[in-house]
């Protein structure tokens, strides 16, 4: 379900996806353990710190992730991605090129899609 109060958010989603473009940009660099490791802690900051209070009891549980569906399979129901279809053929569609991650929203054991991904999906022939 995406909600559109998330709005307000942009600048966290703009951050989520720098965070997204690095992670994806590290696959290609050699001894990157360093690097990974502080995306790892900025990662965490996003899903459990935030909004975080000192007297909130439940404020891990709360926070934004981004899912990369790449080599996932797509098809039009869907709801957590927006698709560009290359090629001609429709039938058996992967994702192969992610543009934006999904963004959702976590608050104790339940996610909401707070930005959907944006894909190119082609098929799997």
């Amino acid at each position: 379900m995406l909600e559109p109060n998330f709005k307000q958010y942009k600048p966290y989603f703009e951050l989520l996806d720098q965070l997204f473009e690095i992670e994806r940009k590290l696959k290609n660099i050699e001894e990157s353990n360093s690097i990974s490791r502080n995306l790892n802690k900025m990662k965490d900051i996003f899903e459990t710190n935030l909004f975080s209070s000192s007297t909130s009891s439940t404020s891990s549980e709360i926070g934004f992730t981004y899912h990369n569906p790449i080599g996932e399979s797509y098809n039009e129901t869907r709801l957590d991605l927006e698709a560009s279809i290359a090629g001609n053929s429709t039938e058996n569609l992967v994702i192969k090129e992610v543009i934006k991650p999904i963004i959702r929203y976590k608050s104790g054991g339940s996610t909401l899609i707070a930005r959907k991904g944006v894909v190119v999906v082609e098929s799997k022939n």
